[in-house]
């Protein structure tokens, strides 16, 4: 076969793959082609190696997807979580919730520490474990789910984006008790979590131990009644109180600066009285 056979049968393998969306056959195809001769493998052989191949840049890419799709603000992996630093969290619990059987058994996970204790972190490598499984999941901050489901209600949308929570394998709601929440802004967190009871997983990170949740959320009612959702067969993990940012900017600052050891990080309180999530809120 000439160089002109060969650059037509490859030019028509590459349409051919185009049209059945299989990039990758295209591209390995020839490559594979010269492997399989070299290792005198059988023309099945080659087959497999070819379908392998797609399957494994599909799975790539899907992994990739869920990534963007999750929208989470940082990338942090569990990989990178240092467990010496805070010896309050379990390396091996941690590491068998990262296997997702939490997902399928739809049960909840709630951190509760103070800032900068890792709660974020962990939350977010749950996260990425999960999107590695082909899971679809979404990353929201208290405060931003409650923005998005009050541009949904003044779009007249609340029901279609309620529906479009409920459809991932996993949520993690970062920073509730961050911000007083008025009212409405509280039913909406109740819905989003009640719609998930028992269907669907939920991560949650907190700063507020449950007994003060009230001071976040007025209504003593909807207080107990979102406890109680999110906690019902939860896998609760206290973080500690010690913040592991505030120990590393004293480390790095360790014999610049006298005194510094002696500086105690506050913990964060939120402030009196009710703040609106959205200035759309004060419409309702």
């Amino acid at each position: 076969m000439n160089a002109q056979s060969v650059a037509l049968e490859a030019a028509t393998i590459r349409q051919q793959c185009k049209v059945l969306r299989m990039p990758t056959i295209a591209a390995q195809c020839a490559q594979l082609a010269e492997q399989a001769v070299r290792e005198r493998r059988t023309h099945l052989g080659y087959l497999e190696a070819l379908l392998q191949a797609e399957l494994e840049e599909r799975e790539q890419r899907l992994i990739e997807r869920r990534l963007r799709e999750a929208r989470l603000p940082r990338m942090k992996t569990l990989e990178e979580f240092d467990f010496g630093r805070n010896p309050k969290v379990s390396a091996q619990q941690i590491h068998e919730l990262a296997k997702g059987d939490y997902i399928a058994k739809a049960e909840p996970i709630i951190f509760i520490g103070d800032s900068g204790t890792g709660k974020t972190h962990l939350l977010t490598g749950l996260a990425v474990a999960a999107c590695r499984q082909k899971r679809r999941v979404r990353f929201a901050s208290a405060a931003g789910l409650i923005n998005e489901m009050v541009e949904a209600k003044h779009q007249l949308q609340l029901g279609r984006a309620l529906s479009r929570w409920a459809r991932y394998d996993l949520i993690a709601l970062d920073e509730v008790g961050y911000v007083p929440l008025a009212e409405v802004g509280a039913e909406f967190l109740f819905q989003v979590i009640a719609e998930r009871a028992e269907k669907a997983a939920v991560i949650v990170t907190t700063n507020l131990p449950f007994s003060e949740w009230t001071s976040v959320i007025p209504n003593a009612r909807l207080c107990k009644a979102l406890i109680d959702r999110i906690t019902d067969r939860a896998t609760i993990i206290e973080t500690g109180a010690e913040s592991y940012r505030f120990r590393r900017t004293l480390e790095k600052r360790k014999g610049k600066k006298p005194g510094d050891q002696n500086l105690i990080p506050r913990r964060r309180r939120p402030a009196a009285g009710k703040v609106m999530i959205s200035a759309k809120m004060d419409h309702f």
